[in-house]
This record gives C-alpha cells, structure tokens and sequence, in this order.
C-alpha cells in the first residue's frame, strides 16, 4: 500500500430505514433523508451529509450504501449537488448497520487499498461543520492508529431516545477522548436523569471512522457468520451503471444486527471522541421542532397556516389551509393523503403506532400520492376503478420505457414544457396545450427532449389501472423489461 491510500478517507453513507418517525411528510417508500425540514436550506439530510465533509484532505468520493428502491432518489440529489459516488450498493434487505458496514469495508478495500472509513448516517443534522471537521481530524489520529472512533454527543438533556457511551475518563471541553468501556441501550426517564450529570456518559452519536481492515478484522473475530456472507455477496454482485446489486440469495441469510451488538460491545479497540457541532439525529417530531426557527408563541409554522391563541406548537401544511385555534404542545402535519395531529408528549409513540397501521394494510403508510421514478415523478391526483387523473412531470432530458397497457388506454395533455410522442409507429411533439391519446395495446414512449421539466397531464380510463400493466420493451434505466 502506498501511503496516499492509507491515508485517503472514503465516506461510506448508510441511507435505508424507513422513516416512520416522521410519518406522514416521510414514507418508506421517501424517508426523511431525502427531505428538506427547513426553509432556509435548499439541501435535503442526505445531500448535506456528503456536503459536510469537504475540506477533508484525501477525501475520496463517497460509497452509498441503500436499498432498490431508493436507487434514483439517491443517484439523483447526487447529482443535483455535482457529486459522483464511488458507488451506490444496493441492499436487498435492510439488515442493519454491522452488515452494511461490512459490505463498505469489503468494498473500500476492494476499490481503494483500505482506506480510512468515515461512516455515516444520512439522516442526521449538524449545525457547526468547522467543529464537526474539528472533532473528525481528532478522530483520524485515533484510526490511523487502529483504533475504532465513534462520536460522544455530550447531552444536553436526560434523554431517553438516545444510547449512551460509557467512557474510562470524562470526557469534557479539556479531554476530548477516552476508551470506550460499554455502550448503554435507551434508558429510562429514571437512569437518563442520572446519566446526564456523569460526565463518563455521552449521547451515541453512530458516527464512525475507522480503517476498513481493523472493522472488518474485529467483525471476523466476533461475527464471522456476516463477514463470510457479506463477501459471498460480494463476489456475486452485478454491476449496473453506478449502482452495484449485491447477490439476494446469498444476502438474505446474514444476521440482522447493528454495529454497536456486533463489534463495538465486544473490542478491546474502541475510543469515543467528544463532538460538540450542534449533532442531532431528528428522530421525532418534537426534534424537529425543537431545531426549527419559532415565533414569539413558540411556534415553528410551515406552509399555508393560520393561527390564534396557539402556544409551543409544529404546524406544517403541504397542500391545504390549516386554520389553528386555543392549543397548546400539538404537532399537526398535513399533507396531500394524510394527517398527523399528536401531543408532543405523546409522539415518541408514532413508531409502533404506524407499524400497527401497516399490519392492517394501510398503503398511506408506505407510500404517499406522490411517486418517484427515475425520470422524474408522478402524482396520483385522482382515483375511481376505472379512470385516473395523474400529474407526471419528465425531468430535462429524460424519456419514460417503451411500453404498452393490456387494460387501460391514456389522454396526454401538456401544461408545460414540450413532449416527445412515439405511438406504435409515429413520433412527434407536443407543446403547451397541446394532447393526444394512446390507444389501448399500443406501444408508445414519452420523452422530454428539452432542458426544462416537462409536465402533463395524464387521464387513464380502462378496467384495470394498477402500475404492474406495463409491458416494457426499452428502458434507459435498465428496469425489467419483457
């Protein structure tokens, strides 16, 4: 190895889980890091995390780590900040962070020589990047020198939603670091009201660095069940522009558990690293108020609100007027298909209560009236059984698959932007205004050939309109075609 790849830093961006906890504005099938919770911020959670970073010295591009279905999202806010991953490793299931980690490590050393790891999650805020790089360069020191760093957020309040780091000496603004002595799950209200004034006990960040042969030797020692599939899967993964499918058969027997239970509870090699940057995982609604900008009542209001007598409340309106009289503590979310009123005492149990709602088969839960595809978006605007009204927008230069319908046929009007049209045998274009009608059986494609979104709208009419009648015969994206 030489000494520039020992030196290099590749950051390794965890980007699954679902989101529920801040259900309905994140859906699994859109989980929060690719959304922007404030106004002032064009970026979203997961585009931030990577723009962090820079003014790290050797700093590679990054490898993403998420699932199939979140692939575009992904590839696209890459490409919106000009960045371009090293790769984005698609998981076939989301099985926690220790075989995602193992997956990057594998990767790292495959693609760059064992480089330093820095790993992270995609969904977490950090107000104060230079004290963020700050703590980071403390950190390299420790990994360069074979040791596994994870951030202590020093806490701020008894929290019972956060693990908490045990750590040999107190860690403070004069002892930066210490090794690690054990890693505590969430407490109760009790032991967090005495964690918080102990000085040896900090918030768990889930922020790594470390050198990928170190966190792969300590995963061979204590769970070589995952490393052996982890590179099974590896070795039989298939490429695909710059995604990376690793092997679904293979993967679907590693065990499902973090990187906490797999490796830092059990090695000798542990050092938590004090980080004080503003560091917080927004995993509540109450979080989000909590960082976001408020009014003289206490309030942060988002969107088309109106209020009277409202006191320490998180309105936000996606779609609809939202009118508020006399309340108090109440998070309300609106949106298009969905809304959350809650107390904010009472939200820390949304997770179990969306997970009962998806037992019952409630699709709002999943999946919002908006759906993202790799050309663009479309949105459900209205359903009957046998018509559809949908709002599709095209990004520049993008084209839907060539395709066809058994069951429904389908009217194009333009709104903006202009059309490319290819019906069986014809091809033409369509300007604002401007419609045109697809038979049913008809093999037909829909492109935008110019440099602004196109957007239609779309009328389906037939006896079947579910999104699994489309028969593909050309896909630029390489989706499953017949």
């Amino acid at each position: 190895m030489n000494s520039q790849s020992n030196d290099a830093v590749l950051p390794v961006i965890l980007s699954g889980g679902s989101g529920v906890r801040l259900w309905p504005l994140s859906r699994a099938s859109f989980p929060k890091q690719y959304l922007n919770f404030e106004e002032k911020d064009k970026n979203t959670l997961f585009q931030n995390t990577f723009l962090r970073l820079n003014g790290i010295k050797n700093l590679l591009n990054p490898l993403i780590i998420c699932n199939e279905e979140q692939r575009f999202i992904v590839a696209e806010q890459m490409r919106l900040i000009q960045a371009k991953p090293l790769s984005i490793l698609l998981e076939p299931f989301g099985k926690n962070t220790a075989p995602a980690i193992t997956l990057g490590s594998l990767v790292g050393i495959r693609e760059k020589n064992d480089p330093i790891l820095l790993i992270l999650s995609s969904d977490h805020k950090i107000e104060n990047n230079i004290n963020f790089l700050k703590s980071f360069e403390e950190g390299l020191v420790h990994a360069k020198n074979g040791r596994i760093v994870t951030f202590g957020i020093m806490p701020t309040s008894p929290e019972i939603g956060y693990g908490y780091i045990e750590s040999y000496e107190k860690i403070s603004k004069e002892n930066k670091f210490s090794k690690i002595k054990r890693f505590i799950e969430k407490p109760n209200q009790r032991k967090a009201n005495k964690l918080y004034k102990d000085l040896h006990f900090s918030w768990n960040s889930g922020i790594f660095i470390a050198r990928a042969s170190v966190i792969l030797k300590e995963l061979k020692k204590y769970q070589p069940k995952i490393v052996e599939i982890c590179r099974n899967s590896i070795q039989n993964s298939s490429k695909d522009f710059d995604f990376e499918r690793i092997d679904q058969k293979i993967f679907k027997d590693c065990p499902n558990i973090s990187i906490d239970f797999a490796v830092m509870e059990n090695t000798n090699l542990g050092t938590v690293v004090a980080l004080d940057a503003g560091w917080d995982d927004l995993g509540s609604w109450k979080s989000i108020w909590e960082n976001s900008s408020v009014n003289k009542d206490n309030n942060t209001l988002i969107g088309k609100t109106f209020t009277k007598n409202v006191k320490n409340s998180y309105l936000r309106s996606e779609s609809r007027l939202v009118v508020a009289l006399g309340i108090r503590n109440i998070i309300l979310i609106e949106t298009e298909d969905a809304i959350l009123v809650a107390e904010k005492k009472e939200i820390n149990d949304l997770k179990e209560f969306i997970k009962d709602l998806e037992n019952k088969n409630v699709q709002e839960v999943k999946n919002s009236k908006i759906f993202h595809r790799p050309w663009g978006q479309y949105t459900s605007l209205i359903e009957n059984k046998t018509w559809q009204v949908k709002r599709i927008k095209v990004d520049p230069n993008e084209s839907l698959s060539l395709q066809l319908h058994h069951y429904r046929s389908e009217h194009w009007i333009v709104v903006d932007g202009i059309a490319k049209v290819e019906v069986d045998d014809n091809s033409f274009l369509l300007n604002k205004n401007e419609s045109t009608y697809i038979p049913l059986g008809s093999k037909h494609r829909l492109s935008n050939p110019s440099n602004k979104p196109l957007i239609l709208i779309e009328v389906q009419s037939g006896t079947y309109l579910g999104e699994d009648d489309i028969v593909r015969f050309q896909d630029k994206y390489r989706r499953k075609t017949n």
